[in-house]
């Protein structure tokens, strides 16, 4: 095993078959914790498979054939629980498992906890249960039925609708436009076996990050690691770069009409800053300026001075370089409240910022950063955001980068900011 760089707080290493490990001892925490990524590039074709995989995988392994007797290894390991989700970070599909389990520590006399924590991982992750070569019919079927109620249950949450219709629509054109769990008609086609025959691939061909965090030795927990993730691996998949910088021409207006009784009015914003650019930092300022904070403007001047909305805030997709302001409001506000909104992000670029805006915003930020270092999972993502974003920077580095942000590069940053699509949910009437 070849030992990597150190970068931040983390000791990186490459395992022989291409899995890369990182490492992150502290004593901060009493658990330690396992994550293992598998990156992919954002497919549509491939967004429902991915999205099923994980939930086939937890339903039982070759040692643990069923939920219950999964749920009681994991009792067995002092209560610990596995975790599986999906992420889109930019534009790759990122499958995710995570295990946390007690450090051993803490538990006097028990012996081997990591091996058998690692043990519980490598079974869902790389040896599921199956029936006749294929997975378990009965298991695929229940979690397509599972999908199906998520994905169509999007339309129910219609702050979650709105923002996610408004991606589409503005990334119409690009992989990012693909949501996350898949399409219904691409759902219908998976069985058992084509399920299997993606996985196989999967687990062979996609990078693949595994993380552990906590108090533990590197010289114990490398041949452990090496061991887990011993399957064979082939040619991995070359990760396409995310497309970031994208010229607006003219604003798009998608009207949307559905049983509602109040508006949801999405901005979409291209930024044209990467994560590696020298105005990320300011960025995260301009975003916090004009909506991430109870001082910021969307929430001051559209919320509480006007009262046109019941909530109004921006936020950034960080790997690909978009902002998306949302806003619920009264249908017949629309006007006055895009207006507003607009008037908003008008005076960030004229360099209407005071300085109680430029510090509370600096004090927030900062915050954030000190209060992530308190959960292991948020350092973990912090880390994983920096190799998918190409910018790996340790909390004090970071911290340094906020606290020189000047007025200036907000102004800059600002004017770079385009207006790309407009999307209102709006009733039927």
């Amino acid at each position: 095993m070849k030992a990597g760089l150190l970068l931040t707080n983390f000791k990186t290493y490459n395992l022989p078959n291409g899995i890369r490990f990182h490492l992150y001892p502290t004593e901060k925490f009493k658990t330690l914790v396992f994550s293992v990524f598998l990156h992919q590039n954002l497919r549509r074709e491939l967004a429902a498979p991915t999205a099923l995989l994980p939930y086939v995988l937890e339903r039982g392994t070759g040692k643990w054939p069923t939920t219950r007797e999964l749920a009681k290894a994991m009792e067995e390991l002092y209560g610990a629980d596995i975790l599986t989700d999906i992420a889109k970070r930019g534009e790759r599909h990122v499958l995710q498992f995570m295990l946390e389990i007690v450090n051993p520590l803490f538990v006097p006399g028990e012996e081997n906890l990591e091996e058998k924590g690692l043990e519980v991982l490598k079974e869902v992750l790389s040896n599921p249960l199956l029936e006749e070569g294929r997975f378990k019919e009965s298991y695929v079927k229940r979690e397509k039925e599972l999908l199906k109620n998520r994905i169509e249950g999007l339309i129910n949450d219609k702050v979650s609708y709105a923002l996610e219709r408004c991606i589409q629509e503005m990334c119409r054109e690009e992989k990012y436009g693909v949501y996350r769990l898949g399409q219904l008609e691409d759902l219908e086609k998976i069985n058992s076996q084509n399920l299997y025959e993606y996985y196989q691939d999967v687990l062979a061909r996609a990078p693949m990050d595994v993380f552990v965090l906590g108090k533990i030795d590197a010289q114990e927990i490398l041949p452990l690691i090496e061991k887990a993730f011993d399957f064979k691996r082939e040619d991995l998949w070359e990760i396409d770069p995310t497309q970031i910088y994208r010229e607006v021409q003219e604003p798009r207006y998608v009207e949307e009409r559905l049983e509602v009784t109040q508006g949801k009015l999405t901005l979409g914003y291209r930024t044209n800053t990467a994560v590696t650019d020298d105005d990320f930092y300011p960025l995260l300022f301009y975003n916090g300026i004009l909506g991430a904070f109870p001082h910021s403007k969307l929430f001051q001047n559209v919320r509480e001075k006007a009262s046109l909305a019941y909530y109004a805030n921006s936020r950034l997709e960080r790997n690909k370089g978009i902002m998306l302001i949302a806003s619920g409001i009264e249908i017949n506000n629309y006007d006055k409240a895009l207006k507003i909104i607009q008037e908003q992000v008008s005076s960030l670029k004229e360099g209407d910022i005071t300085s109680y805006e430029l510090e509370s915003t600096r004090v927030g930020l900062i915050n954030q950063v000190r209060v992530s270092e308190d959960n292991p999972y948020q350092i973990i993502n912090r880390h994983l955001g920096g190799i998918i974003g190409g910018r790996q920077e340790s909390i004090q580095e970071i911290i340094e980068q906020l606290k020189g942000v000047t007025r200036e590069d907000v102004v800059r940053v600002a004017e770079k900011i385009k207006l790309d699509t407009i999307y209102f949910l709006r009733n039927k009437g």
